[in-house]
Order: C-alpha cells, then sequence, then structure tokens
C-alpha cells in the first residue's frame, strides 16, 4: 500500500500549502543509527542533569505557544486558542516529569525472607519508536517523550502525514533545548519503513496513539518482532447523568467537552445516557446549545468529514433523529456543523462506531442498571464518567465501568499527574502520571547478598 503525502492541507479551504518527501532509506537508517549513538551516552547522563534539559524543553512550549497554535489551526482546523491551551499542557508534561522523575524511576525495596537485600531499579531500554497521531499534535508526543527521555531513553518520531510542520516544530524544540544529537529524530517514514523501523534490532519499544486497525498493525508487527508496545486507540466513552442540582452546568460540561478539538478527542463523552427523569431538559439544553453555535472550526480533513456525515446520515436513514447541526458544507473544505442525535438503536452505524467529530448522542434510560448495561455496551473501554448530586451513586456505578479511568462527578480528570489508557479495543499500556514511566523500562531486580 502506498503511503499518503506529508503535506500541509489547510481543512478551512482544502488547499494543500506544502509537501514534504518522504524519507529515503538511507535517512532512516540514519535516524536509527543516530539514536542508538545517543543513547549510549544519554542514558549515562544523571538523572538529574536530564531533567534540566527537559525543563528546557517545557520552557520552549511556552515560549513558541502562539506559534505551535497557529501551525496547529492551519494543518489540522485546530481553533487558536485550542492550540495555544495544548502547547501549555505540554509545558505542564515536560515540567511534571522533569520534577518528579527521580522520584518516580527511584529504586525500590522489596522485601526478602532469605537475607540479602533487593530493589527494583528503573533503567532505559534503548531507542523507541512513536507513532503519533494528528488530533492533538503536540501533546501526544509530549506525554510519550517526556517521561521516555527522562529516563535515558532515544526517540525516532513518526508523525501523521497530516502535521508535518508540527513534527519539525516539536523536533527543533527538542535540538534548542539541547537534547544530544540523535535523542530525538523525527522521520517522515512511509508504512514500508515503519515495519523496517519496528524490526530493526535496535529499537526496543512502539508507542502509538491511532486506529484500532492501525494499532493491530503495530501490535501484530511488535509481537513478530519480541517488542513491547503501547497502544491508545479510540472512545466511545459514556458520560452517565443520573441527576443533577444544576442540569444547566451539566449540559455546558457536556457540551463543552463533546465539542473539544471540534469533537476529535478519543476520551471525549462520545455517549451521553441520561435517566428518564432529566432527559428532557437535558436533550432540549444541548440542542439550544448546538443550535445557538454560529462560528466553528473544521474537522481535520474532508475525508473526515464526509465520514461522520455519513454516519449520522445512517442513523437518521434508519430512524434517529437529529435535533440540530450535522450539516457537511461545501467541498473541498471539511466544515461539518456541530449535531444533536437521539434515538441511536444497535442497527445504526452510531451505535457501535466511534463518532470523531461534534456530534452529541443522547440516549435514555430508566434505571441505574440499565444506563449502566448500556454504558458497558461497547468494545472501547477508554473512559467513562458519572454525574449525580448524590456522590455515592456516582461512585457505586462508576466502580462498575469497564473503562481504564472512570470519573465521577467531572466530564475526565486530566492533568501531566493523571494516568491515561484503556482496556478492551481502546488500547492497552498507560502514559501520563506515574504509570508514565513505567512502560519502556528494564524493571531489574537487584540482589546483594548478605
Amino acid at each position: 500500500m502506498t503511503s499518503p503525502a506529508y503535506q500541509v492541507l489547510d481543512p478551512s479551504t482544502g488547499e494543500v500549502a506544502e509537501t514534504f518527501p518522504h524519507a529515503t532509506d538511507a535517512e532512516v537508517e540514519g535516524a536509527l543509527a543516530a539514536a542508538q549513538t545517543a543513547y549510549t551516552s544519554w542514558k549515562a547522563v544523571p538523572m538529574a542533569e536530564r531533567a534540566v534539559v527537559v525543563k528546557r524543553i517545557a520552557a520552549l512550549f511556552e515560549e513558541r505557544k502562539d506559534e505551535l497554535a497557529a501551525i496547529a489551526t492551519q494543518e489540522m482546523g485546530k481553533p487558536l486558542s485550542e492550540g495555544v491551551e495544548e502547547a501549555e499542557f505540554c509545558q505542564a508534561i515536560f515540567d511534571y516529569f522533569a520534577t518528579e522523575g527521580p522520584t518516580l524511576a527511584a529504586d525500590q525495596p522489596i522485601k526478602t525472607f532469605s537475607g540479602g537485600s533487593a530493589v527494583i531499579q528503573r533503567l532505559p531500554i534503548g531507542v523507541l519508536l512513536g507513532i503519533m497521531p494528528w488530533n492533538f499534535p503536540f501533546y501526544q508526543i509530549a506525554r510519550f517523550a517526556a517521561p521516555n527521555l527522562m529516563l535515558g531513553n532515544t526517540i525516532v518520531l513518526k508523525h501523521a502525514e497530516s502535521v508535518p510542520r508540527s513534527a519539525l516544530a516539536v523536533e527543533q524544540i527538542m535540538k534548542d533545548a539541547g537534547l544530544p544529537e540523535g535523542a530525538y529524530v523525527n522521520v517522515f517514514a512511509s508504512y514500508d519503513q515503519v515495519e523496517t523501523i519496528i524490526a530493526d534490532p535496535r529499537v526496543q519499544g512502539v508507542s502509538l496513539t491511532g486506529s484500532e486497525r492501525a494499532g493491530a498493525v503495530v501490535a501484530a508487527l511488535a509481537g513478530k518482532n519480541l517488542k513491547k508496545c503501547v497502544l491508545e486507540l479510540g472512545g466511545s466513552d459514556p458520560m452517565v447523568v443520573l441527576d443533577a442540582d444544576d442540569l444547566d452546568s451539566v449540559v455546558s460540561d457536556a457540551w463543552d467537552f463533546r465539542t473539544y478539538n471540534t469533537g476529535q478527542a478519543c476520551n471525549s463523552n462520545k455517549r451521553m445516557i441520561v435517566r428518564s427523569e432529566v432527559y428532557a431538559d437535558f436533550v432540549e439544553k444541548i440542542v439550544a446549545k448546538a443550535k445557538a453555535v454560529e462560528e466553528f472550526s473544521p474537522l481535520s480533513s474532508r475525508r473526515a468529514a464526509e465520514a461522520l456525515d455519513a454516519q449520522v446520515q445512517d442513523a437518521v436513514a434508519k430512524g434517529a433523529t437529529l435535533h440540530a447541526g450535522g450539516v457537511l458544507g461545501e467541498a473541498p473544505a471539511a466544515y461539518y456543523s456541530p449535531a444533536v442525535l437521539t434515538g441511536v438503536t444497535p442497527e445504526m452505524r452510531a451505535f457501535r462506531e466511534e463518532l470523531f467529530g461534534p456530534v452529541a448522542v443522547v440516549y435514555e434510560v430508566a434505571s441505574d442498571e440499565e444506563a449502566l448495561a448500556l454504558a458497558n455496551d461497547t468494545t472501547y473501554g477508554l473512559g467513562g464518567s458519572v454525574i449525580s448530586k448524590d456522590e455515592a451513586r456516582a461512585r457505586a456505578l462508576a466502580e462498575q465501568l469497564e473503562v481504564g479511568m472512570a470519573n465521577v462527578n467531572s466530564t475526565a480528570g486530566e492533568g501531566a499527574e493523571i494516568p491515561f489508557g484503556g482496556v478492551k479495543r481502546s488500547g492497552f499500556g498507560r502514559e501520563l502520571g506515574p504509570l508514565g514511566m513505567d512502560e519502556f523500562v528494564n524493571k531489574r531486580m537487584f540482589y546483594v547478598a548478605d
């Protein structure tokens, strides 16, 4: 299969602004060789000194946040203010691991029953391949790169074909911060070259954020070559609303979270499951939110907008109600007006498939038990939330969610210190927080006899 070109295609106009050639095989080999050479020296640098460089990376994300935001807006349509927020989040992530990394990676004494002493050490393992998506072109890199650079691993980064300027901007930050040559290297690799990189004995692990299909391919390649992998894939996260003292606030949070990044976030509340007692009011209020939207950003590509429209039209054709929005703009731009759907049933694509765009799907349930059954009736298991004025009731239901991230009275707990990841077909492994430094690491047992 031929890989798509690396190009800057403005989704607001459909125009191609710049195209970048695929890496040559010689450039891929050069990247791997440089990363391996850098690893031998970078791992020997004391963690406190690595932290100084990682702190500088954080500072540069803050310093260049406006420039980075402008790049993301042109490449994938991200609202400018959200691009600034994303760069600021990157700063927080690099700062977190620079500050907390030495403690998180410290030797862990374990109890022994045969004399002597034993500790678990957390050591780097080598060169890692990161395969990153377009929807958060800086944040996705940060949460992979920050803990691994602190550990002493080195990184070869293959970004999405639609965000090459974002990829180059991050690589420049790494260089300007003082990382050794080769410790972080960007490659505009083709699909075939990605397979070659994963198979290369110098590469010790691969992290992918992307689709189920891409995850299955990468996991198979990693398994074939006996490489550790971390996969963060799709999601169809439930937001269960049992009741509310302030329904306006709940609806506002639900709408804002669903439409953040133009609805293109893996862990957004793609299924809003609402108790009958508040369902009608909830729908009325969220439809009003959708109808009040006058300006909105494009999706990442025309293809994405058309795919979302096909899912919505399939639902409507089979009996679902489209209350607002759902209008596909004229080609070649990628605009799709924020929408609200109800009446989605299992024979519709929208019931099983992830809707990666600004479409709020609201379901009505008559009991907490029905809410839980619907929340777990999915092949995905990324995140989920339960909202209620009775915290104990919300906690009891949230405890039973089959997800990697369960939230009570919050759409999502987020922060550099909060682990991120899922179960089932949402992938495996964790990023961010204490668990973010526990993936690509040699948990070496070190025993000293009496």
